[in-house]
Parts: structure tokens; sequence; C-alpha cells
């Protein structure tokens, strides 16, 4: 990519941003409940939980997390350090997301809770990977997984990034944590925008085989790697700043999003050389 050739993607990308990176746009997006929290170690948790259930139908992805965090109380850090039930009032004894049902979210906030305790918060327990794997943000989710996971949520919750995940819901919680600004409430400050990854989806494996951003065929960790590090030429210090933007091209269906769109994929021709995929 030329130089002149990146300043007309960061350009179009930025008209994007600024037009659809609002919290107007939010809509239905599991974000959306970070936003009830403003002391930020309750605001961890809820984006844990909200993450980890952001799969399937987006009404039932609603419903599952509203009735999560519902059962929790208004402070699901008091909660979980103190010594009581987690769900006294039985209220998630048949709750049902996907194949996930009661017995696994109560592992899920179980897990927590024993992180929660003996780190004082998700943000402290993510920063002891941080330290344990010489500050690379990608290698530091293999810790926090192990750490949260108790030996019994992979199959449920939580991907395996040491078997080549792109983990998309993980990196989205990162985002979420870290980034701040009208769609990402952010809170921590273990690290920094400049060491996201892209949360890959369909929606954004999509657009960044239109753009050139990648030539992989597999949704793994290596392809959001790669559209990352594409991203990363164009916004060093933060990569996945149009992440929430782009992935609305998916998400809204109006004519000008769909406009924008074709306009993506007229740039892909011009960049990178024209990329074309592999065959193998």
């Amino acid at each position: 990519m030329t130089a002149k050739e990146k300043i007309k993607l960061r350009e179009g990308l930025e008209s994007l941003y600024c037009r659809y990176n609002r919290r107007e746009y939010v809509g239905t997006d599991p974000v959306l409940f970070l936003y009830d929290y403003q002391n930020i170690r309750d605001r961890e948790i809820a984006g844990l939980i909200s993450s980890s259930l952001a799969f399937g139908n987006v009404k039932q992805i609603i419903s599952s997390v509203g009735t999560v965090l519902n059962a929790l109380g208004p402070s699901p850090h008091e909660v979980l350090l103190s010594d009581n039930p987690i769900d006294p009032g039985g209220r998630l004894d048949r709750f049902k997301h996907r194949w996930i049902d009661s017995r696994q979210i109560h592992r899920l906030l179980t897990s927590i809770r024993k992180a929660v305790r003996r780190y004082g918060s998700l943000e402290n327990c993510f920063q002891s990977s941080m330290n344990g794997s010489a500050g690379d943000i990608n290698s530091a989710l293999i810790g926090f997984v192990d750490e949260i996971d108790g030996g019994c949520l992979r199959k449920g919750f939580l991907p395996c990034p040491e078997r080549g995940s792109p983990c998309k819901r993980l990196n989205l919680y990162l985002r979420w944590m870290i980034r701040n600004d009208d769609v990402d409430p952010g809170g921590w400050s273990c690290a920094s925008p400049s060491q996201l990854t892209v949360p890959l989806d369909t929606h954004m494996y999509r657009l960044a085989r239109k753009l050139g951003l990648t030539e992989r065929n597999q949704k793994d960790m290596k392809t959001a790697l790669e559209i990352t590090a594409s991203f990363r030429e164009i916004s060093p210090e933060d990569p996945v700043k149009y992440d929430f933007a782009l992935t609305r091209l998916g998400i809204i269906n109006d004519r000008q999003m769909r406009e924008l769109e074709e306009k993506l994929e007229g740039m892909s021709c011009r960049y990178a050389g024209a990329k074309q995929p592999r065959t193998n």
C-alpha cells in the first residue's frame, strides 16, 4: 500500500468512524449494558458476562445478558466479593442461552467470583497475565482464560487462544474495557488501545477481504492479527478504532451504508496490489 493509498483509505475509514461510531447506533449491541455501571469494577464484570453471551440471536443475547445482570443486582462486584449466594432468588435456575444452561452460567459466575476474590478485580487478573507474557496482550489472553476458566468453561463460554481461536468475544471485551470513546466506555489502564486485536466476526472478515487487508481463508487468530496489522498501518495508536463502525455495514441496512460499502469495495481494487485469495 503506497502512502497515497494509505491516506485515501484512512480518509474513508475516518468518515465512517465520525458518522457511525456513535451511541445512537449501538442499538441492541451488548455493549449497551456497560453504560449502566459507573463503577469500573462493576462494569468489567458486566462486560465479561455480556461478551461471553454475545453469540446467537440478537434478541436472545439481550434477554440472556439482562437476565444474568438483573440477578446480580446493581453492583455485581459487591455480590461476588461477598459470602452471600450469587443468585439467592433462584432467578437463573431456568436460564437457557443456546447450549448454555443454568449450571454453566453458575460456573461462569463462580469462576469470576474466584478471580475477583484472588486479585481484587478482573483488571488486576488480566494485568497479572500481562506481566507473565512480557506485555503481549494475545499471550495474556491465554493466562486470563486459564484463570477464569477453572477447568470447566472451555466447552461453554471461553475460547482456547492457544488453539488458534480468533477469540472474537474476548477481544470484543478488551475493546470495550481498554478503549474509550462514544461507543466503548473503557475503564482499564492495564493495556493501551495500540495493543488490541480486531474482534474478528463474519462481517469484519468479509470487509477485510474486500479491502485486501488479508489473504487468508480461515477466520482464525492469524487472520485477526493480519487484519489488525493492516489497520495498524493506518492507525498505529488505535488499530481497532474502526471496528464498531465497520461492522455496522453488516447490520444497518440503509442506502447510505450500502453506498459506503460499495465505495470500500472500490478501494480494495486499488490497495495492496488488489490481493488475490490464496487457494490453499
